[in-house]
């Protein structure tokens, strides 16, 4: 059997690729692999005809195209083919005001590469679920995104005088404002990774919050930075997975996230829910972690099993036996 994978150009972003990466490297195992970036990182008609023509040049009859998501419309270029899409979220979608701008990402980000595909990927279930509200179609399988292997539990004695809290993002979603003002008096280091705003910096030194930044880890960085943290902190306000829920888990740290879905069928209720809205919630429940430590305890040990679901070999069985039943049609 043969997989091609298409990417989004990675100036974009690298989320994806590194979701992948993991999947893939236990798919060669029983499978004959290829992989391809595309040219294009914009999602202009010119971009669109750039990344078209070059995933057509990568056509083969006799592999199975696997579009990796955020570069849906290269489905155009594949038809006739066997194709599976992953779509990792609408934010695309749900993001765009403009009309125009909507209808068009709708067309040709959505309605034909689902009408095109043969099988199309859902990362979560309200990512399903938010196609089915847009389109019409039985195509949809959810299969969630697999955890690294590199991430494996580290025991650690909680430091309850004064705890580390592990921020991962700045971007609007991550809703790193909040957490500075429920922060505010709560003995703690906030560590956060991603690149900082003016405005955020500012924040930070109104609420006198002690804390570091990093940008730009590696995979392994990454990993220490859970290992060495007390609790993962992601009340985020969107998000199509939540992947560091799952990290957080399976490293074996209490993880505060938001009462929203997708988090909620991710965290499978083994995590302490905040109100991501809500400054006075978020603060109670990491007054909550700190000083509660059955609870903390509880959370942790349910972490760690719920963490088993997302393990590499599950999902890439999942996917294997997606591309199996799809070589056989």
């Amino acid at each position: 059997m043969k997989i091609s994978y298409f990417f989004r150009n990675p100036r974009v972003g690298y989320s994806i690729h590194r979701v992948f990466r993991t999947l893939i490297g236990e798919v060669t195992k029983s499978a004959e692999v290829s992989i391809y970036e595309v040219p294009s990182e914009g999602s202009m008609p010119l971009d669109v005809v750039k990344n078209n023509i070059f995933t057509h040049k990568k056509r083969d009859k006799q592999a199975i195209h696997h579009v990796t998501g955020h570069i849906h419309d290269v489905l155009m270029a594949l038809r006739g083919t066997k194709t599976v899409l992953t779509v990792h979220d609408l934010v695309f979608l749900d993001n765009v005001k403009n009309p125009i701008k909507r209808f068009y990402k709708w067309l040709f980000w959505l309605y034909v590469p689902v009408k095109i595909a043969d099988e199309v990927v859902c990362i979560s279930n309200q990512t399903k679920e938010g196609i089915l509200n847009k389109i019409k179609t039985d195509k949809l399988t959810v299969i969630y995104n697999a955890v690294d292997p590199i991430f494996t539990f580290v025991d650690r004695p909680f430091n309850q005088a004064k705890p580390i809290i592990l921020h991962i993002g700045t971007g609007w979603n991550k809703n790193l404002a909040r957490t500075v003002e429920a922060l505010e008096g709560i003995s703690c280091k906030l560590r956060i990774i991603g690149k900082l705003s003016d405005d955020q910096v500012a924040l930070l030194k109104k609420h006198k919050i002690e804390y570091t930044n990093q940008c730009d880890l590696s995979d392994e960085d990454i990993r220490d930075e859970y290992i060495k943290c007390d609790i993962v902190n992601f009340p985020s306000e969107y998000e199509g997975f939540g992947m560091p829920v799952i990290e957080g888990q399976k490293t074996g740290r209490v993880v505060v996230t938001s009462k929203m879905e997708p988090l909620i069928d991710v965290s499978a209720g083994a995590v302490a829910y905040v109100d991501p809205k809500n400054v006075e919630s978020i603060r109670e429940t990491y007054l909550k972690v700190i000083e509660d430590d059955a609870y903390r305890t509880n959370l942790i040990d349910l972490g760690i099993e719920n963490a088993k679901r997302f393990s590499v070999e599950t999902i890439a069985k999942q996917y294997l036996d997606l591309y199996q039943n799809l070589s056989k049609k």
